[in-house]
C-alpha cells in the first residue's frame, strides 16, 4: 500500500511538474503579484519580500509541497530561500502555485531570514483568483484549484499578520485536502 502511495504522489508531482505552469520566471511571478489588486499595493509599503514562482505540490494521504524563491529588502535581491512542506491528513491530488510573502519591517525580515523559518499551522495565505480556485493556505484545509491564466488575477482583501502578507495564485492542477502542517523555509544570503 506504501509502495502505492509513494508512486501515485510522484506521479502526481510529475505531471504538475510536466506542465507549462513552471515555465513562469521571477519576474513573470512578481508582475503577476502587481497587477492582482490588493498584492500590488505591497510592493509601495513593504519593507521586502520573498517570492516562489512555482511550488509544487501533491499527495495521497502523506503529501509534501516544494519551490524556490528569491528574498528581497529594499529593492535588492538578497538571498535565496527554499520552502518544503510534509502533510498528514485526508488529500488527494496535485497543483502548482505562486507564492509571494511580504514583510512588513525589518524585524519580520530577520525572522524570515534567520535561516530556519516555519509558518504554524494556523498561518493563512490569501488566494489570488485567476480562473477558478477556492481557498488556499499554508497550514491546510478546504482547497481545489484550476488557473486559466494570470491575466485576471485579482484578490479581495489581505493584511500582515505578525508583520508577514502572503498571497498565493494558483497555476494548475487539482488538489483536494483537510490537512495539517506547516511550509518550513530556509533562507541563504548572497
Amino acid at each position: 500500500m506504501l509502495k502505492v502511495l509513494r508512486t501515485f504522489f510522484v506521479f502526481s508531482l510529475l505531471s504538475v511538474a510536466g506542465s507549462a505552469v513552471w515555465a513562469d520566471t521571477y519576474s513573470d511571478a512578481i508582475q503577476s503579484f502587481r497587477d492582482a489588486g490588493e498584492s500590488g499595493a505591497f510592493f509601495n509599503h513593504a519593507y521586502g519580500y520573498a517570492i516562489f514562482p512555482t511550488i509544487g505540490k501533491a499527495g495521497v494521504g502523506i503529501g509534501g509541497a516544494y519551490g524556490n524563491g528569491q528574498v528581497f529588502a529594499g529593492g535588492s535581491h538578497t538571498g535565496n530561500s527554499s520552502m518544503a512542506q510534509v502533510t498528514l491528513g485526508f488529500q488527494l491530488g496535485g497543483q502548482a502555485f505562486s507564492q509571494i510573502i511580504f514583510f512588513e519591517n525589518a524585524q519580520s525580515y530577520q525572522d524570515f531570514t534567520s535561516g530556519n523559518f516555519e509558518f504554524s499551522a494556523q498561518a493563512t495565505a490569501v488566494a489570488i483568483t485567476a480562473g477558478v480556485s477556492a481557498e488556499a493556505n499554508t497550514g491546510g484545509g478546504m482547497a481545489a484549484g484550476a488557473s486559466g491564466g494570470r491575466n485576471d488575477a485579482t484578490t479581495a482583501h489581505g493584511g500582515y499578520r505578525k508583520g508577514m502578507a502572503v498571497f498565493t495564485i494558483a497555476k494548475g492542477g487539482l488538489m483536494f485536502e483537510a490537512v495539517l502542517g506547516g511550509q518550513k523555509f530556509g533562507f541563504t544570503p548572497l
